[in-house]
């Protein structure tokens, strides 16, 4: 594993030199790749947008002031294009290629030549339409280059000491609707407030899955025991958002169980 990190160290390296975009999330993966810009002219892009929580944002801005980052944030409106509203299956494709053509602008307005991301190797194998957008756009993806996988990845981050090391993955909040649900400001903003007030009893790692009037909520299977002792303060809150029915899915956490 080391030997990989020592390549994909040197492979920044030589991207710098000639001009590096980071796209940041704030997610573990990008931050590695930010941990590895340290001492480098690379800047750190961040894309922010009624998609993200503001936590989100917040979290970037921290962690490019703790590795000593430039990082630039650029607005973006994704519920004012009419196609992304209507949240189609190839959603992430078309989210994805108007984010980055905003960053390739960027990026060619102050001379960096090279842009890349956080998709690992293990995004390879499993629904990811955005990828197609990256490669359109000729972002490049070190961490998958490199074969690094999420758990690599975690393991890298803890023997370096990021805090973040262990954070669960946060996709946008799109992903929280089924295909054809019309996405407006105020349903991502249940999302949002949902899965906060989650988070602050205990539930770190969750999804609010929004069905018309139906909240489903995923959160993992060890955690059951623990959300029954708490569902009544948790249902109470829950319904301040204006939530008619609230369901706990047996099946557990799952990533992509929209797809």
């Amino acid at each position: 594993m080391q030997t990989k990190f020592n390549n994909l160290k040197n492979y920044i390296s030589q991207l710098e030199k000639q001009g590096l975009c980071l796209a940041f999330s704030g997610g573990i993966d990008s931050t590695v790749l930010l941990y590895l810009c340290q001492n480098t002219n690379a800047i750190a892009v961040t894309l922010k947008s009624s998609f993200q929580t503001k936590e989100e944002i917040e979290l970037t801005q921290n962690l490019c002031k703790i590795y000593n980052i430039k990082q630039k944030i650029i607005e973006f409106y994704p519920l004012k294009n009419k196609y992304l509203t209507n949240n189609p299956k190839d959603r992430c494709y078309h989210c994805k290629k108007l984010m980055f053509s905003e960053l390739v602008n960027f990026a060619k307005e102050n001379n960096f030549k090279h842009i890349i991301d956080g998709t690992n190797f293990d995004d390879l194998g499993v629904y990811r339409p955005g990828l197609k957008a990256l490669k359109e756009l000729n972002i490049i993806s070190p961490l998958a280059k490199f074969e690094i996988t999420k758990q690599e990845i975690r393991t890298f981050a803890k023997l370096c000491k990021i805090e973040t090391f262990n954070k669960p993955s946060t996709p946008c909040l799109a992903t929280r609707f089924p295909y054809g649900t019309q996405l407006t400001e105020e349903k991502l903003k249940t999302v949002s407030h949902g899965e906060n007030i989650l988070k602050t009893n205990g539930f770190d790692n969750c999804r609010l899955r929004i069905h018309n009037d139906i909240a489903r909520l995923e959160i993992p299977h060890e955690k059951f025991e623990e959300f029954l002792e708490k569902k009544d303060i948790l249902i109470t809150d829950l319904k301040t958002l204006d939530i008619k029915y609230i369901t706990l899915d047996i099946e557990g956490l799952r990533s992509g169980s929209m797809d």
